[in-house]
């Protein structure tokens, strides 16, 4: 037997966490993310968009997010840019490992969809419209991972 999820999510709720630093970015992500779930068959008014000041504040809001079981799946978006000092290495780790402890302790999944470059030009890149848009691919990991574990719930049917 094998259990994979699947690209529909009609019913259910995402919530998506979107980083204003680094806006110009992050919006390209955003638009990403809800393209995705509206192929997926989710509707606007089944989306909240929760906005929080940068990728640090992200797994914060993610977890109250997660823990209220209204949503079957967090989308995380951010963008962090290596500098001239360390800030990059903190934030960058502490977003990630915040993210992971989010899911792992709530049972909700929580996509990645935070970019970590060493340049804006490839922030820009990975987030600019098509297939290649880090936003979208967090948002597809979040319809696959919801509809997987509605399936292991309901005792492996799809």
């Amino acid at each position: 037997m094998e259990l994979q999820g699947v690209r529909t999510a009609i019913g259910q709720r995402f919530a998506i966490v979107v980083a204003r630093f680094n806006e110009r970015v992050t919006e390209g992500l955003l638009a990403g993310a809800r393209d995705v779930l509206t192929e997926a068959g989710v509707r606007d008014e089944d989306v909240l968009v929760v906005r929080v000041p940068g990728a640090f504040e992200i797994p914060l809001a993610a977890q109250r997010l997660a823990e209220t079981g209204r949503f079957a799946a967090v989308i995380c978006l951010g963008c962090v840019i290596k500098g001239d000092t360390m800030h990059f290495e903190f934030i960058a780790g502490a977003a990630t490992d915040g993210i992971a402890r989010v899911a792992t302790s709530t049972g909700v999944p929580v996509s990645f969809g935070v970019l970590t470059t060493l340049t804006e030009a490839q922030a820009v890149e990975r987030s600019i419209p098509g297939p290649e848009n880090k936003g979208r691919e967090a948002a597809l990991a979040a319809v696959e991972m919801s509809t997987v574990l509605r399936a292991l719930d309901q005792g492996f049917t799809a």
